[in-house]
């Protein structure tokens, strides 16, 4: 008869001790933060950059939403990222399966040129990515920033769901196709339900990337009707001087959304990590 082996009191007492350290390593970079977007950028630079705010000024989130224009940044960049995210997902999980599931002499080929993809950096295609954007009308457009997004954001959704749908028995496959479904019938409920691991690991890779993306869209757009966050961030950093209270309160204007994200999805989120990406 198995003996449930005890733990010592010591051993739990060290672990809630290192959990409380890390915990703490997580939020107090975000409190630090938030403390900070209440300070005036004179208070900022006089004052300790651990201390609380001499006096609490609260006129910077009026003026960032306001004059920042933050209102409209925030809805860009929840358009982009959905928008991208959902995109990216589908379309990774579609070519995954049929890259896992349906040979052709193409198939290896196609797939290797996905690959290629996850090797090249954003830095080297920029300038030809902005003429061809341009060339095509589409410059200054939300179809010229969503296009590069969901492209860049594909080879390294195909990768990992390529090699998790190898992980499920072709059998599956097989038997549907006998009893007459066709590959879409397969795909949505057949593929897509076991790969929700995967498709929740992607969407948080997709999810972080686009919204905190800041060279694609400062680039390929000019106007602030179209702009995002991270470009509204920087612009309270110029070359001479930096309005360190506003930046900060653009920052944490940014990271709420973030946080909403994690609490609505916390479950699918502690899910997919612990299944991991790739299904051995």
């Amino acid at each position: 008869m198995l003996t449930e082996k005890r733990v010592s009191p010591l051993a739990v007492i060290c672990s809630y001790v290192v959990m409380g350290i890390f915990t703490l390593l997580a939020i107090y970079p975000i409190f630090w933060l938030v403390i900070q977007s209440f300070k005036t950028t004179q208070d900022y630079m006089m004052s300790s950059k651990l201390a609380f705010p001499t006096e609490w000024y609260f006129g910077n989130y009026p003026f960032v939403w306001q004059v920042g224009r933050f209102g409209t940044l925030l809805l860009n960049s929840v358009f982009y990222t959905v928008i991208s995210v959902g995109a990216v997902v589908v379309l990774s999980l579609m070519a995954g399966f049929a890259f896992a599931k349906l040979n052709f002499k193409i198939t290896p080929v196609l797939h290797g040129l996905f690959i290629v993809g996850i090797l090249i950096t954003l830095q080297s295609i920029l300038v030809p990515l902005f003429l061809m954007v341009r060339a095509a009308g589409l410059f200054n457009t939300r179809l010229g920033v969503l296009i590069p997004y969901i492209g860049l954001g594909l080879p390294m959704g195909v990768y990992l769901c390529t090699e998790f749908v190898k992980g499920i028995p072709g059998e599956l496959v097989e038997s549907a196709r006998i009893d007459g479904a066709g590959y879409l019938r397969i795909f949505f409920f057949i593929i897509m339900p076991m790969c929700a691991p995967v498709m929740a690991s992607l969407g948080i890779i997709s999810f972080t990337g686009t919204w905190n993306e800041f060279i694609i869209i400062n680039v390929l757009t000019a106007s602030d009707t179209l702009r995002t966050i991270p470009v509204g961030v920087a612009r309270f950093a110029g070359a001479l001087a930096t309005d360190f209270g506003r930046q900060f309160t653009g920052l944490v204007i940014g990271l709420i959304p973030i946080l909403i994200f994690y609490a609505i999805f916390r479950n699918q989120i502690t899910k997919g990590v612990a299944a991991g990406a790739v299904k051995g």
